[in-house]
Formats: structure tokens, C-alpha cells, sequence
């Protein structure tokens, strides 16, 4: 557990180096382009600084690898950390309290260990492979919910563009947007929503590792769009599609997706 405490160091030190700027032009300033192909906001990079200088300090890695720097070697003996220092910059942008902070943990390609916080409320999630996941320090379970007709999900068009999404869209109760993939992953694992589908084929390994593993220890499923196992490249200008559920809807959701 070590690793999480280090997390909840960074996370104190992000909140508070970022919490003058948020809802501010300053957090919106250009500053380069990310390793991602995306621009990086200043709020990005003050919050990465923080994270990156924390992580060569106190080596837990062998390399890390971030939206915005790409990959480093950070001069551990093993393992990867995979890091979005901001997921939901636009929200943090504008002052939307969803955004969050995205730390995975992995050896030999394998997440072991999760941290997700929200960086507007403080609100923490981790997970620990094979031993659960836990809200504020708490177990959580995703939801019991069995038909789609009662469901809740997150579900996103490729630029919005509804067409594939429309057939599950017209099926579910509710539908929302909240533009924060990690913490939407982190909602179904503690069942505030039942699931979680993005067609765009834009996120990258550092928006969901972390985020992966707290649904999965949660009881949730996660999978690419035709239903098997998601494996995500460590290259960050590479996108997958992703669909995470409860477990109970998941091949109903797949099959509404076909």
C-alpha cells in the first residue's frame, strides 16, 4: 500500500498547486503539444510537474508514462506507472468539479494497483488486484440493475455523432455525459451508474488503467466493443473503444453496440 500513500501525497500537493487556477483562463493557457497529440493546458503540466518530479524523487517505477511527457525512466527497478495528472481538463477548464487525477500501477503488463481521485472533492477510489476496491477508504460493488430498460450509463459518440451508440441510447433509462473517463469507470464500480461505453476510439491506456482495475475489482466488466478482452498499447497517441458495465448488462450491451 505504499504506492497508494505515495498517490494520496501527489494527489494534496496537485489539489493545492491547482486550486487558484481552476475555472481561470490561466488553467486553459496553451503551453505545447502533448506526447497524446493534444494540446497541454498549464493546468496539465503544473499538475504532471508536481506528479513526475514526486515519482523521481521516490522511485516506484522503472518508467512512467504520461498524456503529456510521454514515456520517462524514472529510474525503479521494475514496473510502469501510467499517469493523466488531469482527466477532464475542459471541466477543470471551466470549473466543472469532475476531473480527476489517474494513477496505475503495473509489472510485466498487468495493472496491479489503481488510484483515482477527484480532484474538485477530494473523493478517492483505489483498488489493489485480487484484494477489491474501495471508495474513501470503504468497499465498493457495482450495481445489481439487470435490464437495460433501468439502466444508467455514460455512453459517448464519436464526435458525437450518435450512430452507433443509437440503438443502446434508445434502450437504456438515462443517459449522461460527464467527461471524466476515469471517473465514469469508478462510477460503475461503486454502482452510481450501471455502465460506461465510449465508440470515439480515443482513449489511451493512461485515461482507463487505473480505472480498469477499480471496476474489475468492483465486479464490473470491462471490454472492447465486440465483447473480449481490452488490451491497450503503451503508446499514448494510440485510442481504444471501450464498454464497462456491471457484468449483469455487459454482453446486452455488446450486442445492442453490433
Amino acid at each position: 500500500m505504499e504506492f497508494i500513500r505515495a498517490c494520496e501525497d501527489v494527489a494534496g500537493a496537485v489539489r493545492d498547486a491547482i486550486a487558484g487556477m481552476v475555472g481561470t483562463p490561466e488553467a486553459g493557457a496553451y503551453v505545447k503539444m502533448g506526447a497524446d497529440g493534444t494540446p497541454t493546458k498549464k493546468i496539465d503540466q503544473v499538475a504532471e510537474d508536481i506528479i513526475v518530479d514526486h515519482f523521481m524523487c521516490h522511485p516506484f517505477c522503472r518508467r512512467l508514462i504520461s498524456e503529456e511527457l510521454g514515456c520517462a525512466e524514472m529510474g525503479g527497478e521494475k514496473g510502469t506507472i501510467f499517469l493523466d495528472p488531469v482527466d477532464g481538463t475542459y471541466n477543470a477548464v471551466v470549473g466543472i468539479p469532475f476531473y480527476a487525477l489517474s494513477i496505475a500501477y503495473a509489472e510485466e503488463g498487468v495493472v496491479q494497483m489503481g488510484y483515482v481521485q477527484n480532484l474538485a472533492t477530494g473523493e478517492t477510489f483505489h483498488a489493489v488486484r485480487g484484494r477489491g476496491a474501495c471508495l474513501g477508504g470503504h468497499p465498493i460493488r457495482v450495481s445489481g440493475i439487470s435490464l437495460l430498460e433501468e439502466s444508467a450509463m455514460s455512453v459517448y459518440g464519436r464526435k458525437f455523432d450518435p450512430t452507433r451508440v443509437q440503438m443502446i441510447g434508445r434502450k437504456i433509462r438515462r443517459w449522461r455525459l460527464l467527461g471524466a473517463s476515469a471517473l465514469e469507470l469508478c462510477y460503475v464500480g461503486c454502482g452510481r451508474i450501471d455502465g460506461f461505453v465510449d465508440v470515439r476510439g480515443t482513449l489511451r491506456v493512461t485515461d482507463a488503467a487505473a480505472g480498469m482495475l477499480i471496476c474489475e475489482e468492483a465486479g464490473g466488466t470491462v471490454s472492447d466493443l465486440e465483447g473480449n478482452a481490452l488490451i491497450f498499447p503503451d503508446e499514448v497517441s494510440v485510442g481504444r473503444s471501450l464498454v464497462a458495465t456491471n457484468g449483469i448488462v455487459h454482453n446486452k450491451v455488446i450486442e445492442y453496440l453490433r
